[in-house]
């Protein structure tokens, strides 16, 4: 039986501990420490909702301290958004009833459009922290939430719904309880896409940052320190320079961002080779100078054994109280009142809210727009489709190269991880000159624009995919000398299948998403639309038209949901029927 390696490697037994490497982790923690203090003793400023700001300085001297505010949003959001995708994915994985409800929900929740979140919960978070800027802080951080976690939360849950049979027995034998059984079957079974979609999430969460940063609901405009801000503020002054200037600073991003990547994510994934199931070890496995560092430090094992002294006592009593794997014994016939009893109450909420939506649009903007809007929606539909199949073709041979290739990988993934967490709409005040210098149509040139922030996920998943093939079949493929045609088809395409269901899941709902804010772009006083559902939202959000904004979240919902159910959920099914490994 295949087994997890979750343990260390020979050479990291063999590494002894360095005094070096304990003053080097804690100086490295002492300052992180002292930088996060700092950048977050502005959170919680006063604020006056009459007053607030709509723009930020455009002093270049700030831009520092807006770059440190941008990426202090991001790293919480990213915890958020991996509690959430613990949670949520866990209980649609292991809950055949709560499956029925929560996976229609999570497209339904990636299909609704950013600007759409915020328009409801801005007021509701300055109402929770009222007379303090926390609560536009919170409303941002949510904003970049809802980019991150959609995507993590499909990763995990088919890592867990695809999941071994032989580590699903052994859990069952052993009665490890739910609690234990997570932590250490269903975590380190799904944590290499679990890392992957983490960083391709991380890197989408920049390309919403202007419209998580800019606020703009309601007729009322906040802005908080940020990078994507100070864009936002420069764009609105139309003074090019400015522009071009933080586009400069974006450049010294990039080396914030591949600084995160050396730090942060290489490591993280060099770690999560560990958790690979195969047989035979990978000739050359990812490597990384932070985690050799950590390793050799004393400090990761004094904290662990800090930790355990905590867990350990918890483990246990969640062993004790906790549900064990084996399901209760319940009568055919309780099991079926039970379905219906849960099945009349979701169709009961699900009908109230329906009555008072088709109430609420009836009595405003009437069902007429609802036809307009389901137009305007075939239009981005199209530009959906045409990304997504452009995606495919270009990314996916790319990205099983990378994934398959150590060595590749390690020079590749800064780059991309760069290419990925670029804010694209950054750019699009330069793209919108181009396009009326060339005549060029945002029709068409939306397309391009809203590539810039979903084709990621195809790539990232398929290296997730390639990279999570085991090296026995890999060897076995290399050992039969299959031509080249037949590796394709019968290994690695099968292989990463999966993992690009997931991927066009994810890169079309972001497209979706990208599309309200690549459907109207703005320079001054030029202004380009695109005939789509996301200019409709964007400019519904723009007026505060809370009727047109509840139609276009609607329909959009209804296009992705309808495009999950009809394509993608049938290529899942089958995915974890013919192709899981």
């Amino acid at each position: 039986m295949n087994v997890l390696r979750s343990y260390p490697t020979r050479d990291v037994l063999d590494r002894p501990r360095a005094r070096w490497a304990d003053v080097a982790v804690f100086l490295g923690a002492a300052v992180l420490l002292w930088l996060i203090i700092e950048v977050s003793s502005g959170l919680n400023v006063p604020f006056d909702e009459t007053t607030a700001p709509s723009t930020v300085s455009t002093d270049p001297a700030e831009l520092p301290y807006y770059a440190a505010r941008s990426l202090l949003r991001m790293f919480i959001a990213l915890g958020l958004s991996l509690v959430f995708t613990f949670v949520y994915a866990t209980a649609a994985a292991r809950s055949r009833r709560a499956r029925k409800v929560m996976l229609p929900v999570l497209d339904i929740l990636q299909s609704v459009p950013i600007l759409g979140f915020l328009s409801v919960t801005i007021t509701g978070f300055i109402a929770l922290f009222p007379g303090s800027q926390l609560g536009l802080e919170c409303a941002s951080i949510f904003a970049i939430f809802t980019s991150q976690a959609w995507n993590m939360t499909f990763a995990f849950y088919h890592s867990l719904s695809s999941q071994p049979r032989e580590l699903d027995e052994a859990a069952r034998n052993l009665r490890l309880s739910r609690w234990q059984r997570f932590w250490r079957v269903d975590v380190p079974s799904g944590m290499i896409p679990l890392v992957w979609n983490g960083m391709m999430s991380f890197g989408g969460g920049w390309f919403f940052l202007v419209a998580s940063e800019a606020l703009s609901v309601n007729n009322h405009h906040y802005a908080l320190p940020g990078i994507g801000s100070y864009v936002a503020s420069a764009t609105d002054e139309g003074d090019l320079g400015k522009v071009v200037l933080a586009m400069a600073v974006m450049v010294v991003m990039v080396v914030m961002v591949v600084g995160v990547n050396v730090l942060f994510w290489r490591p993280l994934t060099a770690w999560a080779e560990r958790f690979r199931v195969e047989e035979s070890e990978a000739s050359e496995a990812p490597r990384s100078l932070v985690l050799n560092v950590l390793r050799r430090s004393h400090v990761p094992a004094l904290l662990g054994r800090a930790l355990g002294r905590v867990v350990a006592p918890l483990d246990r009593i969640m062993w004790v109280f906790g549900l064990a794997e084996h399901p209760l014994r319940i009568s055919l016939r309780r099991r079926r009142a039970g379905d219906l009893v849960f099945a009349g109450a979701v169709i009961a909420v699900i009908g109230y809210g329906v009555a008072r939506a088709v109430g609420y649009i009836s009595s405003t903007v009437g069902f007429g727009e609802v036809g307009h809007a389901l137009g305007l929606g075939l239009v981005t539909f199209g530009r959906v489709v045409v990304l997504v199949v452009m995606a495919t073709i270009v990314w996916v041979p790319i990205g099983v190269w990378i994934g398959l290739n150590p060595r590749v990988s390690r020079l590749a993934q800064p780059v991309v991880q760069v290419l990925a967490s670029f804010p694209a709409n950054f750019l699009f005040p330069v793209a919108t000159a181009v396009l009326v210098s060339t005549g060029i149509s945002l029709n068409w040139g939306g397309i391009i624009l809203m590539s810039l922030g979903a084709q990621w996920y195809i790539l990232f998943n398929v290296i997730a995919g390639a990279s999570a093939v085991p090296n026995d079949l890999r060897e076995a493929a290399a050992n039969l000398q299959l031509p080249r045609k037949l590796w394709w088809r019968r290994l690695i395409l099968p292989a990463i299948f999966p993992s690009y269901v997931t991927g066009g899941i994810t890169a079309a709902g972001g497209a979706w998403n990208a599309s309200i804010v690549a459907e109207v772009v703005t320079y001054g006083s030029t202004t380009l639309v695109a005939t789509g559902l996301g200019a409709y939202i964007a400019e519904a959000t723009r007026d505060g038209d809370a009727p047109r904004i509840l139609v276009g979240v609607v329909v959009m919902s209804f296009y992705v949901v309808g495009l999950n159910r009809l394509f993608w959920r049938r290529l899942y099914d089958l995915a974890q029927r013919r192709y899981a490994l």
